[in-house]
């Protein structure tokens, strides 16, 4: 079944087709372009099934990192794919400024009904579109510093952001986050922000919990708002994982203690669950771990099941009121050509009646304590630092002999050895840095994670097998 199921490609010598035709007409993202066609090989993909992708050359591909954190119940799921095609018979597309729709208005609504709440905290109330989550932070810190302005406060013009932390590619996402193989070029053309430590479990010292690094970490976040609080208009962080910063994961102690300090220095938070929320982490928001609700919570990813780009910004009413004025410059005048898109809404509706039918977070559940039980042997091998779980979310910190403060030297690539290894065995396992992880979309059956256990493992071994 993993292997020979539905051969309609056209085999090896199409696969190569498509490869020249795509390397003399595109730009790939994330890419070092002139690693293709021999280093980094290419995959042409036909069609999705489920968990797996097929190839042009019929070879089947277990996706283990559900197409870049995005798919949630499978490839070509057919009541998303049933809902677009329905939407599309009706009305593809219509501008949202002056204009409504059944399926932007019907999203927001059952949006704010699941949205992460707080005992005696205002509730998130309004809804904002984008096209993708990068577009979608720009709205959330915009809209902090812009109501700030709309007050008569001028001084609020910096953000918070978290060591090691990641939000996406625009100019004012990159502002805000702190991984410099993608921030290092562009930092003369970045606004100015501070950073706060991470409270990232991985840097325990001996005899520290993941509670005490979270605590000590607030301390120095405590220090850093009585210098600059009067200059800060908000804070951004992931919620309990740092996707991108290494899958690195944190006590969600950590996230109550910046709600506390934030409302003590009156600054907006913002979570970032574009990666976590859906039901990545093990409830549905990231958020609920800490019991914490945000002022602007950005959501993407996930929102439409993976089918199609769709990115929303929930703010409280407070916020919203702050840009009611008869001033068209205290609007918020941000806009995308497709926001609120019929089609992306249709396709998020549909994944939230999957959630509501089928159980979603309770199988989870036990997908990932099935997932915890093949990972633990993978904590015992000679060059495995570390294993850490959260949810759906299981990573591999590859070190030399498993010592924390090494790390392997960057000629010997090894997080690429270990992604080329599994891509031979049927998995796609791409890696960040030298960090494997485990990311599934929620129909993954037994037989696919034991595939991925047995190729991890191989792919460790051939890749550290130089070290």
């Amino acid at each position: 079944m993993l292997a020979e199921a539905g051969v309609r490609a056209g085999g090896e010598a199409d696969a190569e087709r498509w490869r020249a035709r795509d390397l003399a007409v595109l730009w790939h993202p994330c890419t070092q372009m002139r690693e293709h066609p021999g280093t980094l090989p290419l995959l042409p993909i036909e069609r999705g099934e489920g968990a797996w992708l097929v190839g042009r050359d019929g070879r089947r591909y277990l996706d283990a990192i559900s197409s870049w954190w995005t798919n949630l119940f499978g490839h070509a799921e057919p009541r998303i794919a049933a809902a677009i095609a329905q939407q599309a018979m009706t009305l593809e597309h219509v501008i949202l400024a002056g204009c409504s729709h059944a399926p932007a208005v019907e999203l927001a609504e059952r949006l704010l009904a699941i949205a992460p709440r707080e005992a005696g905290r205002e509730p998130l109330s309004k809804v904002f579109y984008a096209d993708n989550g990068s577009a979608g932070v720009e709205v959330a810190l915009k809209m902090a510093f812009h109501w700030f302005r709309n007050r008569g406060i001028d001084g609020r013009t910096k953000f918070i952001a978290i060591d090691n932390g990641y939000h996406g590619e625009t100019l004012g996402a990159l502002a805000v986050g702190d991984i410099p193989l993608y921030r290092r070029v562009y930092a003369p053309l970045l606004a100015e922000a501070l950073f706060a430590p991470s409270p990232d479990a991985y840097l325990c010292e001996p005899g520290e919990t993941p509670a005490d690094r979270a605590r000590g970490a607030a301390n120095e976040l405590r220090k850093l708002l009585e210098r600059h609080g009067n200059e800060v208009c908000a804070l951004i962080l992931e919620p309990r994982v740092q996707c991108a910063g290494g899958m690195r994961m944190h006590d969600p102690l950590y996230l109550k203690l910046v709600r506390e300090l934030c409302d003590a220095h009156g600054v907006f938070l913002i979570c970032d669950e574009i990666a976590v929320g859906f039901g990545r982490t093990g409830t549905l928001f990231a958020s609920e771990q800490s019991g914490v609700q945000p002022d602007l919570l950005c959501l993407s990813k996930g929102l439409t099941g993976g089918a199609l780009p769709l990115a929303a910004v929930l703010a409280t009413q407070a916020i919203y009121d702050g840009f009611l004025d008869d001033s068209r410059e205290k609007a918020f005048l941000h806009s995308h050509s497709y926001t609120g898109n019929p089609l992306a809404c249709a396709a998020a509706l549909a994944s939230l009646d999957i959630f509501a039918s089928d159980d979603i977070l309770d199988r989870n559940g036990d997908t990932a304590a099935r997932m915890a039980t093949l990972a633990a042997p993978l904590a015992a091998h000679r060059h495995v630092a570390d294993v850490r779980q959260a949810g759906m979310i299981v990573a591999f910190e590859l070190t030399p002999d498993g010592d924390r403060r090494a790390s392997f030297d960057p000629a010997l690539r090894v997080g690429l050895r270990a992604y080329r290894a599994a891509l031979d065995r049927g998995v796609l396992l791409r890696p960040l840095g030298d960090v494997l992880y485990w990311l599934p979309p929620y129909c993954v059956d037994e037989e696919a994670l034991q595939l991925l256990a047995d190729t991890t493992r191989a792919a460790i071994d051939e890749a550290t097998a130089c070290a």
